[in-house]
């Protein structure tokens, strides 16, 4: 007997913005708990292919799908996927632990459960006792460690990274690649991290994927 495909599973996609093909019949598998760099220059479709995943873009032709489930129609809420993009999107009205736990209070989690689940992803972002600050006062580092523990705060059971760290200088983004690799792995947490740079990939990466004018060539 085959045995079930589990994780994720792109097949065949394409995306197209009327005559133009952004993503041109590209297949690829994440397994959980994998982390999987996208890597490729500037428009070659790679953010475009992380949009389809996430269920922002639509298919033109082609499947995304989970554990052998076609995705086709299952809104973004319901995939459970996160997003983190590289510029982090924190509110600023609020604090780092009302940041945090935003998608818990938005599930429903109330109280000292949802407080908890704050304090526990906050330790595990480097950033214990930082729950009280405005989030305006933090360094680039920190808010996208912020970014992070949000985005891992409703257990996504795939990730998907846009750049996170190409807002930030040199040094700093290449002290965070290790720590951000840590954290996903001891999340458990399967990721699809786009990035332009091949170094970048190399050291977040279990499996890096080229993209090149849409197509997948290695």
């Amino acid at each position: 007997m085959t045995r079930p495909l589990r994780g994720l599973t792109v097949t065949d996609v394409v995306v197209r913005y009327g005559a133009t093909v952004a993503v041109d019949g590209v297949s690829l598998a994440v397994a959980p708990g994998e982390i999987a760099a996208l890597l490729g220059p500037s428009g070659c479709g790679k953010s475009t292919l992380l949009r389809a995943v996430a269920g922002l873009e639509p298919l033109a032709e082609g499947t995304v799908a989970w554990d052998g489930q076609d995705l086709g129609g299952v809104p973004v809420h319901k995939r459970r996927f996160g997003l983190m993009f590289q510029d982090g999107q924190l509110f600023a009205h609020m604090s780092v632990a009302r940041n945090v736990g935003f998608g818990l209070a938005m599930a429903g989690l109330r109280g000292e459960a949802r407080q908890a689940k704050v304090t526990a992803l906050l330790e595990l972002v480097g950033l214990e006792g930082f729950g009280g600050r405005d989030v305006t006062t933090l360094s680039g580092g920190q808010a996208q460690r912020v970014a992070l523990a949000r985005a891992l705060a409703p257990e996504p059971r795939l990730l998907l990274l846009d750049e996170p760290l190409s807002a930030l200088d040199a040094d700093l983004r290449e002290a965070l690649r290790g720590q951000v690799r840590e954290i996903l792995h001891q999340a458990g947490t399967a990721a699809l991290w786009v990035t332009h740079d091949a170094a970048e990939a190399t050291a977040v990466a279990d499996r890096t994927l080229r993209l090149a004018a849409g197509r997948l060539v290695a």
